[in-house]
């Protein structure tokens, strides 16, 4: 489950930084198509350095920080919103693991005669 997890949460990256991508290259060929450079077009993505040293980073032209990451994170944990679907998968996931110990203990006790 964890390697699933793991292979869906690549793909789910590799399909946004693609889609960030083309979005760029579009920018790209409609400046070179109108033959000079628009203010109105941003880049989708872009990264600059400030004067401190920080990276500072702009998706569609707004400005994202840790800080805005943080905030949100935080304001999930306070609200401590009960997910139904989740606590489901997690009573079904210790309730097979727990059937299967319970299984695999059985059989091998069948083999080995104890």
């Amino acid at each position: 489950m964890k390697m699933f997890m793991l292979k869906a949460t690549f793909l789910a990256a590799i399909m946004f930084v693609s889609v960030l991508f083309g979005m760029q290259q579009a920018n790209e060929g409609i400046q070179r198509m109108k033959g000079y450079s628009d203010d109105d077009f941003k880049s989708a993505l872009t990264l600059s350095e400030s004067e401190e040293g920080e990276l500072q980073a702009s998706v569609l032209g707004n400005d994202v920080s840790s800080h805005d990451l943080q905030q949100k994170k935080q304001k999930l944990e306070e609200m401590k919103a009960y997910n139904f679907f989740s606590s489901l998968g997690k009573s079904i996931s210790e309730g097979l693991s727990g059937l299967t110990e319970k299984s695999i203990a059985f059989i091998t006790e069948l083999l080995t005669g104890e």
